[in-house]
């Protein structure tokens, strides 16, 4: 298992300082779950990311996208606004386990882009009649 997650959260908790015993007081997580996750031994589920993000000084979303739940934005060429994870389905999907999590991510993105492809082929047909 890839501890690049781990690691990257320990780093972020010394950064804001947190020791292990604090964090895991912030967010109700214990905190020998919170050290196997930066050892790498443990990859979180998306309810540990949302109970951690605040006390880290993050985002769910960027926790969400370090985790490969969700994908990293897009750059302002490529989007008008930046999209975030429904609340609804956020909460959700932190009730299921860790696989069912990231299928439900892939699908996300995958529908994602085909609304994305279809609206550019809209646009696309709008123009040409525009241009007749």
């Amino acid at each position: 298992m890839s501890n690049d997650l781990g690691r990257m959260l320990k780093q972020q908790r010394v950064m804001v300082p947190l020791t292990l015993q604090e964090l895991a007081h912030a967010s109700g997580i214990s905190p020998s779950y919170l050290g196997r996750i930066e050892r790498g031994e443990r990859f979180p589920s998306a309810h540990v990311l949302r109970r951690i993000a605040s006390p880290l000084g993050l985002t769910e979303s960027e926790l969400f996208i370090l985790a490969g739940y969700l994908a990293p934005p897009a750059t302002k060429a490529e989007r008008p606004s930046i999209e975030q994870l429904d609340p609804y389905v956020a909460t959700a999907l932190s009730q299921e386990p860790v696989e069912i999590q990231r299928a439900a991510a892939n699908i996300l993105s995958v529908l994602k882009s085909l609304a994305k492809g279809i609206g550019l082929r809209a646009s696309d047909k709008k123009a040409e009649g525009d241009g007749n």
